[in-house]
């Protein structure tokens, strides 16, 4: 291979790239239809001309039938006046004229043809751009919907999808923290009330037995002479009943420095 066709062929190649880089669908299929459209026009022209032209040529061949029918009556009207030299003349313009006759009449059929022809033509040009309309705008919402489609693609590429997972997942245990911190504090509430009330019992019950302490303080000896005389003692219970006091006592002052203290 030549230099020059090597650079030929680099040259064609890279036209086709931005030829084809330039074309866009959408505009490329409005093209063409205008084209189409020109086309049509173009036609429509055509065969206004071509049924003029008929027009034309059958009104002179039929012109020419009636000059051939007059010339066939002035013939005979010669002939009936006894001038055969000029129904000669008469039968000699006929002839000319339906000469012509003949060559207006094989154009004419020719001319019906083409006529024939061009609306045939003119009708599947009309069919043609009308479903190259319909499928330009089916197309067209093709290239729409690929246009979207690769757009949203674009947009879920560029998404980072395990970073906005991983915030998810921060909130949701955010969530769950705040939630167990506040189940907590309720439970917590709720003991806090249940030993107020089981303090609110122990000091009553304290209260209760201070009361009928202080009570028989108050009465003292007058009190036990109305209690019932209690069974005389052994020896040995009264060598322990000093003993047995003491220890009353001091359960007696460690209950009032309780006492004291609440």
């Amino acid at each position: 291979m030549g230099l020059f066709d090597r650079i030929k062929r680099v040259v064609s190649a890279n036209l086709n790239d931005l030829v084809n880089k330039a074309e866009d669908p959408e505009k490329m299929l409005e093209q063409a239809i205008l084209e189409m459209q020109e086309d049509l026009v173009q036609l429509r022209q055509g065969v206004a001309q071509t049924i003029a032209a008929q027009k034309r040529t059958e009104k002179q061949y039929n012109d020419a039938q009636n000059e051939i029918n007059k010339w066939q009556r002035n013939a005979q009207l010669a002939l009936q006046k006894g001038d055969e030299n000029l129904a000669r003349q008469a039968l000699e313009r006929k002839k000319t004229y339906t000469e012509t006759g003949t060559a207006l009449k094989a154009s004419l059929d020719q001319q019906s043809g083409q006529v024939e022809t061009l609306k045939r033509n003119l009708i599947q040009l009309e069919s043609k751009i009308s479903e190259a309309k319909t499928k330009k705008e089916m197309l067209k919402a093709r290239i729409t919907t690929a246009k979207a489609q690769e757009q949203l693609q674009g947009m879920v590429r560029g998404m980072n999808t395990s970073s906005a997972m991983a915030a998810f997942e921060r909130m949701e245990e955010k969530v769950l923290m705040q939630e167990a911190r506040a189940q907590s504090a309720g439970e917590l509430a709720g003991a806090d009330l249940e030993s107020q009330f089981a303090q609110l019992e122990a000091g009553s019950d304290v209260d209760d037995e201070l009361a009928a302490l202080k009570a028989q303080m108050t009465l003292g000896p007058a009190s036990s002479a109305n209690q019932p005389a209690l069974p005389p003692q052994t020896p040995q219970q009264q060598s322990t009943q000093p003993k047995s006091n003491e220890v009353v006592d001091a359960e007696l002052e460690s209950l009032r420095k309780q006492l004291d203290q609440m």
